[in-house]
């Protein structure tokens, strides 16, 4: 080699650590930034065409501004009736609100429930107050303090939001820290170096750094959307895929650097020729599965879709040219104390992998169907998880103020008070709707708006030849029977002719929401098990294996969703889970479960190719089942870190991928598809060159020329 091939093959790294020091310490901050450009008004990722989200458009022509109305509730301090007197006292303290910054128009009067023990106000404020809501509140509840002998509560959307943005508070951070220290102390434990978890962490927050950075400029420019899900969801998925790609080319390079007695650069280019074409197969699975979102209806889950994508890609990018080039240049002290020892030291797996492929090649059959009858059974519980929705008063896992006061307000009111749904009709037809929608089962009132921006206050407010119905219902606004009801008004509304009738309201967003969540389910989960076929068909250079590999990940969706609906419901005590919940699950699910089988597969296609079929599987089992194993246990925990988020959706998330996860790398990936691959022996392989072989266990004409694969 020239001297200048040897200074560049020396300088190549050094610029490629600097290059990286340089994008850590430049975009680094923008992982902490990510929070200005987010926003958490769920009135923003309703579905595109749902009729609810119609009526949102159509609302905005009966006020100049879109509001968020803040339901104030005063209880008395000793359970005894709310007299005239405090009535009057509760209504001036809503009038002096009229000019408070924030407040959009006059607010409504208290009005006394029935039973006389509660007084209920509304109090609207601007859509865009954002860090300015929390203050805002603060000074409604203040003024309603003044009435004498009562308890004051907040409720309504307004209140709801403040308690989300509360929740989302430094997430950054706090998500970070737990997800950070986590992965550390695994692979501390696990590897037994310091230096080499250092590295991976390093690598791991560069490629975080480097996706919010991009992430933060397409979002500031209205490209993609960001809320507090997305965000907490980027920061784990970039932790924990730059991670595992990390540990599998490092795993990779020891073995390499024993070979080679310690010689950094070839051992290097082994180890990438060798690790490239399974990271870049499996994050591409994992990318496009989220780009698939794209085809949702759903605006939170579209905006899913391409931020997580290009986490994943800084994720890789990542592992393919910062983590190489810091290995090069520190060699075997990269894995001090324990460092690789020299050729002829076992690198490929020792202990209790040696013992599970022992096991798996004796008796095949009995592994795999034993395996099969477990998530069989586990499976057989998953249509018990009905994705209907998160009820209010358990959005939160926490107890937060606005789901107390939800409780208060639906003790004393009807359960859609404060919530109701809205009715947009043809200002003639106003009449004939509102005595429709009132013979409908669980609706209590319908009342049209007036100038005033209150029902019932005057003549109905036409604007453009229509009018607003506000319908009260009689159940929670979160409930199944309001649901119901809110299907029933929209049957009764269509029919009046010429109305023109379109519903709207919370409880008509969730129900759009679920059944467009259904919709999606149908159309995208095809549509990422086709992408991934595809993928595994181009990697592993076979047609039978790719559909046994993703038949066994989707069992394996199926039996977490199983767990989870027992776990959810007798552990957790959730009463629902939110409709996006199995389509992330199963997203995430299955194109990163598919990254473990392709790990494996890969590198049993190697070794196949070298000794044959049957040794291929116990070799390749053997040599990756260590690497592979942590690699999951570190994602498990980094997906579990999202539970310290107390929010239902994403604690549920962090249970389906986590448990998922494990069980996939435990069970389905080390037992079930090395059993099923060792007893069809090489016809699964087909129609691949390691089919063709004479018989299971010997080796291909590639491996008999001594030609060296590539993986």
């Amino acid at each position: 080699m020239s001297t200048a091939a040897r200074w560049a093959r020396r300088l190549l790294p050094l610029a490629l650590l600097i290059v990286w020091l340089a994008i850590g310490g430049g975009l680094g901050p923008y992982a902490g930034k990510l929070g200005e450009v987010a926003t958490n008004d769920q009135a923003a990722f309703l579905p595109r065409s749902a009729e609810s989200t119609q009526v949102i458009e159509a609302q905005r022509a009966f006020r100049q501004d879109e509001t968020l109305p803040a339901i104030v509730v005063w209880t008395a301090d000793d359970d005894a009736r709310l007299d005239a007197a405090r009535q009057a006292a509760a209504t001036r303290a809503l009038a002096s609100l009229d000019g408070l910054p924030g407040v959009v128009g006059t607010p409504s009067p208290a009005l006394p429930s029935e039973d006389g023990l509660a007084l209920r106000g509304v109090v609207q404020l601007r859509t865009d107050l954002g860090e300015e809501l929390a203050p805002t509140l603060d000074a409604i509840e203040s003024a309603a303090a003044s009435v004498p002998g009562t308890e004051v509560w907040l409720a309504g959307p307004a209140a709801t939001r403040a308690d989300l943005s509360n929740a989302f508070a430094g997430i950054d951070g706090l998500l970070l820290a737990v997800a950070l220290t986590t992965v550390l102390l695994i692979l501390l434990l696990v590897y037994r170096s310091l230096l080499l978890p250092l590295v991976i962490i390093l690598g791991a927050v560069f490629s975080l750094g480097l996706a919010c950075a991009i992430v933060y400029v397409l979002a500031d420019h209205g490209v993609v959307r960001v809320d507090g899900q997305v965000q907490g969801i980027l920061s784990i998925l970039v932790i924990g895929a730059a991670t595992d790609y990390a540990l599998l080319l490092a795993v990779r390079y020891r073995e390499e650097l024993a070979a080679s007695d310690g010689d950094r650069y070839p051992a290097m280019r082994s180890a990438l020729r060798q690790s490239v074409g399974p990271i870049t197969a499996s994050a591409a699975t994992v990318a496009l599965g989220l780009l698939a979102l794209l085809l949702s209806d759903l605006t939170n889950n579209r905006a899913l879709g391409p931020v997580g994508a290009i986490g994943i890609v800084c994720a890789v990018l990542s592992a393919l040219t910062f983590l190489p080039a810091v290995l090069v240049l520190l060699g075997r002290a990269a894995y001090w104390p324990a460092r690789p020892r020299t050729s002829g030291a076992d690198q490929g797996g020792q202990g209790i992998w040696r013992t599970v492929a022992a096991r798996v090649d004796r008796a095949p059959r009995k592994v795999w169907a034993g395996t099969l009858a477990v998530l069989l059974a586990c499976a057989v519980f998953a249509p018990a998880l009905e994705s209907k929705g998160v009820p209010l008063d358990e959005i939160f896992v926490d107890d937060a103020p606005s789901v107390a006061a939800q409780e208060t307000l639906g003790r004393h009111f009807p359960g859609g008070a404060g919530n109701p749904a809205v009715v947009i009709a043809e200002a003639p037809s106003a009449d004939r709707v509102i005595a429709a929608a009132e013979a409908v089962p669980g609706v209590d009132s319908a009342t049209a708006v007036t100038a005033s921006g209150r029902p019932g206050a005057g003549e109905p407010l036409v604007v453009d030849g229509r009018v607003r119905i506000d319908v009260t219902l009689e159940d929670a606004a979160d409930s199944v029977r309001a649901e119901s009801a809110v299907a029933a008004l929209r049957e009764s509304v269509h029919a009046v002719p010429g109305a023109d009738a379109l519903v709207g309201g919370y409880t008509a967003q969730r129900y759009d929401t679920q059944r467009t969540a259904e919709r999606d389910r149908m159309l995208i989960v095809p549509v990422v098990l086709v992408i991934i076929l595809v993928i595994l068909v181009g990697l592993l250079r076979s047609l039978l294996l790719p559909v046994l590999l993703v038949a066994t990940v989707a069992l394996n969706f199926l039996a977490t969703l199983g767990v989870a609906a027992l776990v959810f419901e007798h552990v957790f005590g959730f009463t629902g889970t939110d409709p996006s919940v199995p389509l992330y699950g199963f997203v995430f699910l299955v194109a990163l479960g598919v990254d473990y089988n392709i790990f494996l597969m890969s590198r049993v296609r190697e070794e196949s190719l070298r000794h044959g079929v049957r040794e291929g599987v116990l070799r390749g089992l053997t040599a990756t089942g260590g690497v592979i194993t942590s690699a999951g246990v570190v994602l498990a925990a980094t997906f579990a870190a999202l539970g310290v988020i107390p929010l239902a959706f994403l604690v549920q998330i962090a249970f389906i991928v986590a448990f998922g996860v494990l069980l996939d790398t435990l069970v389905v990936r080390s037992l079930l598809v090395p059993a099923l691959v060792r007893d069809l022996g090489r016809v699964v392989w087909w129609p691949g060159s390691l089919s063709r072989g004479t018989e299971a266990g010997t080796p291909t004409p590639e491996a008999a020329s001594g030609t060296r694969p590539p993986a």
